[in-house]
């Protein structure tokens, strides 16, 4: 083999070598994204515990299975928040039990259950007992005043329940949502009651966030406080517009979420 030949082959060698090296260096760099997709769908899970964070300076209290914060103002939760598996909807083993009460945990007083008499409106459930069927304590704490929120009959009973029972189906089919759900609770609310004046919303708003492998993905509804024939997909936005509207910030300390928060698609939920 003459010299020349033998240099070049070792050069070919040599870019050979030098190729490779660069295809498998590119190949774990472009890896380096990889973590950050699995560090926000481990943060998305600690949404159930990093609660909403608003301007109000309401109580704060937490049930067996969900946490709401309650405004005094107008006698209702700003949020409700709670955890929903698929084997929580599959284990039904209580019915529903109407002991609307007052919440003694409440260090200013809740609403009562007379407020409501005469006035027209449902106690329109904020989590409802239909999520809550798999323990008799669970049950039985949705019934607080603190839970119940004045809502049109046409509503309560037609495309709210409508929400309520395709969260549910959600819930089986993901494995795990964390749901918030509350009123929006603006200035100058005409109120019903005697005893307590409770604020009459006129919107009302539900965040899905499926927390669940292999999919992460969000959706969020605001609906009006009446009846309607439409879809409850009419009524999709994103979580963004529902912070936007209510000043709440559902999501915080939560990394990642933000992308999650500014989109909606349809598809991933119909």
């Amino acid at each position: 083999m003459s010299l020349y030949v033998y240099f070049m082959n070792k050069i070919v060698a040599i870019i050979f070598l030098i190729v490779v090296a660069s295809i498998w260096l590119w190949m774990c760099s472009s890896k380096v994204e990889e973590p950050d997709i699995v560090k926000v769908s481990t943060n998305l899970k600690s949404i159930i515990t990093a609660y909403p964070k608003d301007g109000a300076v309401g109580q704060v209290v937490t049930y067996s299975a969900f946490t709401l914060e309650y405004n005094e103002k107008y006698e209702q939760a700003e949020w409700v928040m709670y955890l929903l598996t698929n084997n929580m909807v599959e284990n039904k083993v209580v019915a529903r039990k109407d002991h609307f009460r007052e919440d003694n945990q409440i260090l200013t007083g809740s609403a009562i259950p007379d407020d409501y008499k005469g006035s027209g409106y449902d106690k329109g459930h904020l989590c409802p007992s239909g999520d809550m069927t798999w323990s008799e304590t669970t049950m039985d704490e949705t019934f607080f005043m603190t839970n119940m929120s004045p809502q049109v009959p046409s509503f309560n009973r037609g495309i709210w329940k409508n929400l309520e029972e395709k969260v549910r189906e959600w819930a089986l089919a993901n494995d795990s949502i964390v749901v918030i759900t509350g009123p929006v609770l603006t200035n100058n609310l005409p109120t019903i009651g005697i005893n307590n004046k409770i604020g009459i919303p006129l919107l009302y708003y539900k965040i899905i966030v499926d927390i669940s492998t292999p999919t992460y993905k969000t959706i969020a509804f605001v609906m009006k406080n009446e009846g309607s024939d439409k879809s409850i997909f009419d009524f999709a936005v994103s979580i963004d517009s529902v912070e936007n509207l209510t000043g709440i910030n559902f999501c915080p300390d939560v990394e990642g979420i933000d992308d999650f928060e500014r989109t909606v698609s349809l598809n991933e939920w119909q």
